[in-house]
């Protein structure tokens, strides 16, 4: 997965200006207490930080 189908995937559930909110308030568990962008920033996959907001959220499985 690639950043931009990361923000894409973030833009479908929350909307375009809450996602990058979201993704820099929203501390997960899944992360090492780390915000989605933290996560992202530090150097973790778009594909890993999908699958804890994924989790997060608890989406359903066809949106994995």
């Amino acid at each position: 997965m690639k950043h931009s189908e990361f923000w894409l995937r973030m833009e479908q559930q929350f909307g375009r200006g809450y996602a990058r909110v979201w993704a820099q308030s929203h501390v997960m568990r899944e992360l090492d207490g780390r915000t989605a962008t933290e996560a992202l920033d530090a150097g973790e996959s778009p594909k890993t930080v999908w699958r804890a907001v994924h989790a997060n959220l608890q989406l359903p499985a066809s949106e994995r």
